[in-house]
């Protein structure tokens, strides 16, 4: 057994000791999947760096091959230009990240929550590096899979590892959010990107009875995963699940270009609620279902959210005497809304996203 196969056989025994591997088929796809063809270079953060820093890790270097099958997201293209293979040198490269290999645990997690079955057609919304259809085509065959990738160099990578590994699903580069408009009807949908709404295309493209996993986020980068059935042609509901699931936002679905903050003044007051609270896991993702068009700034009770769109501010601070105070400005009073919805979650015990459900119809 060479230190690849080794190592792989490692990673699906950990996963499997988790209890996402119950089904031995995906157990096996864990351990024959070569992730270093679909991850042949990865960013890693600069150690005591800024957050916005990497270096370059490559095949031969030191720890290339563990860092692989290390159960962790590996980075592979910052600000949708740069990617990990083509960088010379060993000096840090700033960037933010835009394409990466999600941790294998998660992977084969959300395959799980897919109950994707023998037999179903599954259509994969971000190819990335090609190493989820990879699993999905030795699990259910290359045929059951159709995986579309918006970024056309990510996507030729992809083809290149898939093809490589010997794997061979039905490829489309195009974009996701219109689903694939000549493949259809498909039984299963997963998303390996997030989206702020769940594109009407899916709702249309996804037989009834069938299932989509998504994760849903926006402008302030808070997410829920959502494992939806649709009901009829056009609409759908399912529930929020458990854990902490986040996913970069589909490009089409970011926020748009803004320019420099400038914190300007505005009617100033005492809040109802502890700013620090939007910076948990469910919270956030609160209070940005009530200003979803704000982006959130800052940390503990020094929060930000700005409304680029209609140029609405809010930003928090202590107060000298105690509690805090919120300064507004704007046609929308941001923080107004986000503290209706964080009290109303306060009031029912501030359950996780699982206790939410959704619903979705062409009308909302």
């Amino acid at each position: 057994m060479n230190t690849a196969t080794h190592l792989r056989a490692a990673l699906a025994e950990a996963i499997a000791a988790d209890g996402e591997l119950a089904d031995p088929a995906w157990r096996d796809a864990a351990a024959s999947v070569p992730r270093e063809l679909f991850t042949s270079s990865y960013f890693e953060p600069v150690p005591g760096g800024p957050e916005t820093r990497y270096r370059s890790v490559r095949p031969g270097d030191d720890g290339w091959l563990p860092g692989i099958y290390t159960d962790r997201t590996l980075v592979t293209q910052l600000d949708g230009r740069v990617r990990a293979d083509e960088v010379t040198g060993d000096e840090p490269v700033a960037g933010s990240p835009s394409s990466s290999s999600t941790l294998p645990s998660l992977v084969l997690r959300m395959w799980r929550q897919l109950e994707a079955e023998d037999g179903q057609r599954v259509l994969e919304i971000g190819t990335g590096t090609g190493y989820s259809a990879a699993l999905g085509a030795h699990r259910l065959g290359d045929a059951r899979i159709t995986s579309i990738e918006y970024d056309p160099v990510v996507a030729a990578s992809a083809a290149s590892a898939l093809a490589a590994a010997g794997y061979a699903p039905r490829l489309i580069v195009g974009d996701g959010l219109r689903g694939d408009l000549d493949g259809g009807p498909y039984d299963r949908l997963v998303a390996t990107c997030a989206v702020r709404h769940i594109p009407l295309p899916w709702l249309h493209q996804v037989v009834p009875g069938g299932k989509i996993l998504v994760t849903l986020s926006g402008w302030s980068y808070a997410s829920g995963l959502a494992l939806l059935t649709v009901t009829a042609p056009g609409t759908a509901t399912g529930r929020f699940l458990p854990g902490h699931t986040s996913f970069m936002i589909a490009r089409p679905h970011d926020r748009p270009p803004r320019p420099t903050l400038t914190l300007l003044p505005g009617e100033e007051r005492a809040t109802r609620i502890d700013p620090a609270v939007v910076r948990t896991w469910t919270g956030s993702w609160v209070a940005q279902l009530a200003v979803p068009a704000a982006e959130r700034m800052g940390e503990g009770a020094a929060q930000i959210l700005w409304d680029v769109s209609t140029g609405s501010q809010a930003r928090t601070a202590p107060s000298p005497g105690g509690g805090w105070t919120v300064v507004q400005r704007g046609p929308v009073r941001l923080w107004d809304r986000v503290e209706e919805a964080i009290a109303a979650w306060q009031a029912a015990g501030e359950p996780h996203q699982e206790a939410f459900g959704i619903s979705v119809s062409a009308e909302r």
